[in-house]
């Protein structure tokens, strides 16, 4: 009888109940190792295999990775420092102080302009004895330049030609003319910084005198206007700009000898005013260029006080057409002053340089405060032909004098104007 091997049933037994599932499951762990194994290996040799098949390198991989990572590190750091400062804030009280210096600071870096306007200039023998033996001191004294030269912006009415040349006007009694070289050692060493030319004088000795003058108000850097080579030149507007404002200045004349000076009959001359409608078409186009506009007009009656029948009107006019201030020479006397609309008008401001003696004259200055112009009188003497600053009484006196001519306006004690009540 042959037995069966026990043994080996046994073994055959135990390989028909095998648990299959769990034989799949060591088969799966088996394989993710060695997937793992694998990675491992690649990662260690600096290589890995993304899912796209691309081979990349595993240096730079770890590199982006710390970059990102580094980048979000920053982010949150910021954000960190911000909630710090937000934290951090400075009390109530010093962020108010700090904010009132800043406005202070402000407030000291612009500081208000300054606009004046002389009367009339002339470089006289007297005044330039003076300057050859005492300096600028004998023409304008120290303490009047310190002020003048103050301001932002000074005009003047220049009335005489800079010229060696020419020829003296006939049949007219009183005829200027001053060397060239004058134009840069006083009229613009005393601070002057725009000439008015439209008078009765710049002609004096011809067309070539004129031209000369030209010339040496550009060699000494002075802007000038009212009389030029052309008709455009002569009308044309002068601006200055100081602290983002741009200040225009024109002038015209109704005063001349003959017409043959008149720039619409020949050139050079002197843009006039007779018929005002071209310089009043002119203060319309120019309104546009500038801030602020001030218009000189030579006109009147010599040494006196009263007005021509057509001043006023005409002053009216050129306030209407846009300009801000009208400014009066010629009479060589102070005359009275008028509000228009808010408007000043100066219908003379005398003599400011001149021959020996000045009982009283003004400078009138415009001061821009808050977009708007504020307007006061310095009252300035000559004596002996040199122009100075009066004493406390008599400057009082000139400011008294000056309030009685004005009807419309009233001068206090420290010059300042306003419209009478």
């Amino acid at each position: 009888m042959i037995f069966p091997d026990k043994r080996r049933r046994t073994v055959e037994i135990r390989k028909n109940h095998i648990d299959h599932k769990k034989v799949q499951k060591q088969q799966r762990r088996r394989k993710i190792s060695v997937s793992l194994l694998l990675v491992a290996v690649l990662l260690a040799g600096g290589v890995y295999v993304r899912a796209d098949r691309k081979i990349i390198d595993g240096v730079t991989y770890l590199k982006n990775l710390q970059a990102k990572r580094g980048t979000e590190d920053s982010k949150v750091a910021k954000k960190t420092e911000v909630k710090t400062q937000e934290t951090k804030k400075p009390p109530k009280e010093e962020a108010e102080k700090k904010e009132e210096e800043q406005v202070k600071e402000k407030a000291e870096e612009k500081k208000p302009v300054t606009v004046a306007f002389t009367g009339d200039v002339l470089l006289s023998d007297y005044v330039l004895d003076n300057y050859s033996s005492k300096g600028l001191d004998g023409v304008v004294t120290k303490d009047l330049r310190k002020v003048i030269k103050g301001y932002d912006i000074l005009t003047v009415n220049n009335e005489f030609p800079y010229s060696n040349r020419g020829t003296k006007a006939p049949d007219k009694q009183f005829t200027f003319r001053v060397d060239p070289s004058y134009a840069k050692t006083i009229t613009k060493k005393i601070g002057v910084d725009v000439a008015t030319l439209a008078n009765n004088h710049v002609l004096d000795y011809g067309k070539d005198a004129l031209t000369d003058t030209f010339d040496a108000l550009k060699a000494a850097g002075i802007p000038y206007t009212g009389a030029g080579e052309s008709r455009e030149e002569a009308k044309g507007l002068v601006t200055v700009e100081k602290d983002g404002k741009t200040f225009g200045f024109l002038a015209a004349s109704r005063v001349i000898p003959v017409a043959s000076w008149d720039i619409r009959n020949s050139q050079p001359g002197v843009f006039t005013c007779y018929d005002p409608s071209e310089l009043i078409e002119e203060i319309k186009k120019d309104r546009e260029k500038v801030d602020y506009l001030f218009v000189s007009v030579h006109w009147g009656q010599e040494h006196v006080t009263t007005l021509r029948d057509y001043e006023q009107p005409m002053a009216h006019q050129i306030l209407d057409a846009g300009a801000d201030a009208v400014i009066g020479a010629h009479p060589h006397v102070l005359q009275g002053m008028e509000f228009y609309h808010g408007k000043p008008i100066f219908y003379s401001l005398g003599n400011f340089i001149f021959n020996k003696d000045i009982d009283r004259t003004v400078v009138a200055v415009a001061t821009v405060e808050d977009e708007s112009l504020q307007w006061k009188l310095l009252p300035v003497v000559a004596h002996g032909a040199t122009t100075t600053l009066p004493s406390e009484e008599a400057g009082k006196k000139t400011l008294k004098y000056m309030d009685d001519l004005s009807d419309t306006v009233t001068v206090d004690d420290e010059g300042n104007l306003s419209e009478k009540q």
